[in-house]
């Protein structure tokens, strides 16, 4: 197996309203068979799925599925950029959990609740700059 993931599935109780979110966000959609939401990234993909479609796929009852402790984080080019894309979740209906800050180890940061309950982290890593492209190294790109 690579080390890489693909695709990130989010079961959401309401993909359609979860989707709204991310645009809001300023992501667009890309085709995608029914049923599933997709957005492309830089490298991968975030799936929004039903939730009971997931369970059902994977041949479990949903309310065994629970809610994972996940979060998925976005980091940015620099601080005033994770101030902005804390403003622009909230705006869009998030819940801001930790305002931006600066961490122990030099970085700076902040979480917000995205409205089907993922939590997100926005940072800025000063020790792992992101690419050209935005693609993350955990130690940067040199």
């Amino acid at each position: 197996m690579e080390q890489r993931v693909s695709l990130i599935t989010v079961g959401v109780d309401d993909p359609e309203a979860a989707a709204g979110f991310h645009e809001a966000m300023g992501w667009k959609r890309v085709d995608s068979p029914d049923g599933v939401i997709a957005f492309d990234l830089i490298g991968q993909t975030l799936g929004l799925y039903a939730l009971s479609a997931l369970a059902e796929e994977i041949g479990v009852d949903v309310g065994s599925l629970g809610r994972g402790a996940l979060t998925l984080s976005h980091n940015c080019r620099s601080k005033d950029e994770v101030t902005h894309v804390l403003s622009k979740a909230n705006e869009a209906g998030a819940e801001i959990l930790k305002p931006a800050s600066d961490v122990f180890w030099g970085g700076h940061h902040g979480y917000f609740r995205a409205p089907e309950g993922t939590i997100w982290e926005v940072a800025f890593n000063p020790f792992s700059a992101l690419g050209p492209d935005g693609s993350f190294r955990w130690n940067g790109h040199g």
